[in-house]
């Protein structure tokens, strides 16, 4: 049996492997996905007060730092016990969604856009962001100022666009005054113009694509994400829907205090990241998408009227639920739709302009949960604490663990359609690591096992040759 290893897999966050094994006629008989890093914020935040945890876990990822705040934040709410001013609670939102825009901008343009304007099939050299900038100049500059948008709304609200201080538990640090609510929404008009153009573009080229879109990871699955009590995409708060393969609602409305009943976790012997299931049918049979094309497919509207008109056609050309992954890139140019749309929604409310924008108390409840949707999916932060306020323990369940068993299988469906062994060539190996970064992973947020970490030490001689092996559970 021969084995083919891409490590690492490009244009992702964070670092993994895939290894092909091939049987003896060249066909793929196998395929593992690992992860190969470990951090342990579940471990080390132990004994720290909770009211650090937003500044600590924001740390976990330099992508995605507003996500793990914002959820941090919120499980922090949960231990004082307190509601935040709507003020505070519509700013956190804001702010949510500029961070969905340029992560958003990142996944696509960056690490994406090589893939699919230039080929997947193109000469490595030349498949990555200056050779994008070099063929499609207008396009890549689209991407930079969309990205730029999102990033620029961080920094004037939070004053930082990384690891900003700006989001605390019981709500933000500062209000939003009228001028700077004028200098968010100068920025509007031309970011719209740049998601219109982009999709108007993405729905052009999709036609190329219909061999990857019927073999990218198409395997029916159940799906989770957030809702409002409308059904309506919920991004910064909201109750948690799980909907089957076929549409069908499963549980509806799951308040995040409630998210241990119907997700579980389980360990993976060739992976650092754990794998989150659904509890009602059990690892691996449980398995569930969130992200993107999840929150797509779970919503029954995204409560913005270009959003809306876009997800209208998206289900009229691939259905009320669509399953390829490689449909994330087309949810994703949606939801950035939907976030700028949003951030205009929230700069023109009244209330937003509100001087209370925190609420302060001490430890009143000895146990916390925070849940928000990350531009990667479902981000549950979950707390417990002693009467001092101090973290006994912590446990997050990231976006990126959520889609693990889902990524592994829709690497063994590509590599089992695109990967011949007798005729091997790059192109067939890039579609493999193309299919994990449809998913967008953020591999650093990922890593913060639960339970045992599963090891492997081999000894191999000079010749090669496995004399022995130790692993641990």
């Amino acid at each position: 049996m021969k084995r083919i290893v891409i490590d690492p897999v490009t244009r992702i966050e964070g670092h993994a492997r895939i290894t092909i094994q091939l049987d003896d006629n060249g066909k793929v008989a196998g395929t593992q996905f690992h992860v190969t890093q470990v951090r342990g914020f579940e471990k080390f935040t132990e004994g720290r007060p909770f009211y650090e945890m937003p500044g600590i876990t924001a740390r976990i990822c330099g992508i995605c730092p507003i996500s793990h705040l914002l959820a941090a934040s919120k499980a922090c709410d949960a231990i004082m016990a307190v509601r935040i001013p709507k003020a505070g609670a519509m700013l956190r939102e804001l702010v949510h969604c500029a961070q969905i825009v340029q992560s958003h901008a990142l996944s696509f343009f960056y690490l994406s856009s090589p893939d699919l304007l230039l080929g997947f099939d193109s000469d490595p050299a030349r498949r990555n962001v200056m050779g994008l900038i070099e063929k499609h100049p207008e396009l890549a500059r689209d991407g930079i100022e969309l990205r730029k948008f999102g990033q620029h709304v961080i920094e004037l609200l939070a004053k930082e666009r990384v690891h900003p201080s700006w989001i605390v538990p019981g709500g933000v640090n500062e209000p939003l005054d009228e001028s700077l609510s004028a200098r968010l929404q100068a920025g509007i008009p031309q970011a719209l113009a740049i998601a219109r153009r982009t999709l108007a573009f993405f729905k052009g080229v999709l036609d190329r694509f219909d061999e990857e879109i019927r073999n990218f990871g198409t395997a029916p699955t159940m799906y989770a994400g957030l809702t409002d009590r409308r059904g309506a995409l919920q991004l910064y708060d909201g109750t948690l829907r799980f909907r089957d393969s076929a549409g069908h609602l499963v549980e509806d409305q799951v308040p995040s205090d409630d998210y241990a009943q119907y997700i579980g976790e389980a360990s993976c012997k060739d992976s650092y990241m754990k794998a989150p299931y659904f509890k009602p049918l059990g690892h691996p049979g449980g398995l569930y998408r969130v992200g993107p094309l999840a929150r797509l497919n779970v919503i029954d509207r995204c409560g913005a009227p270009e959003a809306d008109k876009e997800l209208d056609e998206f289900r009229q050309r691939f259905g009320t639920i669509a399953h390829s992954s490689f449909l994330y890139h087309y949810a994703r140019l949606i939801e950035i739709l939907y976030g700028i749309e949003r951030i205009e929604q929230l700069l023109n409310d009244p209330n937003i302009l509100d001087k209370h924008v925190r609420a302060r108390a001490g430890v009143n409840s000895l146990e916390g949960v925070g849940m928000i949707e990350a531009p990667r999916g479902t981000l549950i932060h979950h707390y417990k604490v002693n009467e001092d306020g101090g973290i006994v323990w912590a446990n997050l369940i990231v976006a990126t663990g959520h889609n693990n068993l889902a990524i592994a299988k829709s690497v063994e469906q590509v590599g089992k359609h695109f990967i011949d062994g007798e005729k091997l060539h790059e192109g067939m190996l890039n579609r493999v690591s193309a299919v994990v970064r449809a998913y967008d992973p953020c591999l650093s947020c990922s890593t913060h096992a639960g339970g045992d970490w599963p090891v492997e030490v081999q000894l191999i001689n000079s010749a090669g040759v496995l004399l022995d092996v130790i692993r641990t559970p």
